[in-house]
């Protein structure tokens, strides 16, 4: 019994030691239990701390200075849906892999034309559309306007600004596009153009970090303070990975346009 009664005047501190150790570590509490966000429970509490020990060890010998959080997304879904956010980070991805097979080859073809978005009185609209895009040769493709003859100038213009080195050569309805020769010099323009794109998703990507961010926030006066801190670093991990994997599909794309 006094052994009970001196633990007992203990675990108040406890608790707040191992919810701040779960923030600022790698918690490994018993599987589906909320004290991980909730400052501990008796259970969890010594797990935690141990755990919080252990991966600050591994963490020094490997040099790292950081462990990671890893949150159980069901625990936190009535402040924010992780898999949601998730899902919006890897939709930038899909998209810029897209790009890159779309409008980023080497080789021009008739399929790289068909998004490109024209500007008319009538509002934005793909080339394809518009005009009828066909491969007439190797060296050259043709986009028949004749159901859209009004938009044939602002079609010519959209090809010419698309950034794919191409230029448009008009004649009535039809819009001759020779394709280039692939030069270095078009293998480099191709490479910047792949980084410009990377850049946009990877801004796209911070719009999607900050909308989660700001989520949570909302929550910063109902749930406590290191539930917040470890949210945001949850996210914020899920953003570098991301960020991390759009860098891997630059460098590939890099060096297959480069040669």
């Amino acid at each position: 019994m006094a052994v009970a009664l001196r633990c007992s005047r203990h675990l108040p501190a406890l608790l707040y030691r191992s919810g701040f150790a779960a923030a600022r570590g790698l918690p490994q509490a018993t599987t589906g239990c909320p004290a991980l966000l909730l400052g501990g429970c008796g259970q969890c509490a010594h797990q935690i701390l141990l755990t919080r020990q252990l991966a600050t060890k591994k963490a020094k010998g490997k040099g790292q200075s950081q462990a990671r959080v890893n949150i159980n997304a069901a625990l936190v879904e009535d402040i924010i849906n992780l898999e949601e956010t998730s899902e919006d980070m890897q939709a930038v991805v899909e998209a810029l892999k897209e790009d890159f097979s779309r409008n980023l080859s080497v080789r021009t073809s008739p399929g790289a034309l068909d998004h490109i978005i024209v500007m008319t009185k009538d509002g934005k609209f793909p080339l394809n559309q518009l005009g009828q895009i066909s491969q007439k040769s190797p060296q050259l493709i043709i986009v028949n306007m004749t159901d859209f003859p009004e938009s044939t100038a602002a079609a010519t213009k959209a090809i010419r600004e698309s950034g794919m080195n191409l230029n448009p050569e008009v004649d009535g309805t039809i819009i001759r596009v020779p394709v280039p020769k692939v030069t270095r010099e078009h293998r480099e323009n191709l490479a910047k153009l792949a980084k410009q794109s990377t850049n946009k998703s990877k801004e796209a990507l911070r719009k999607v970090r900050s909308k989660s961010i700001n989520q949570i926030k909302k929550f910063k006066n109902q749930v406590s303070e290191d539930t917040i801190w470890m949210l945001e670093k949850q996210i914020q991990q899920m953003a570098d990975s991301t960020t991390a994997e759009m860098d891997k599909l630059l460098a590939a794309k890099t060096k297959e346009l480069l040669g």
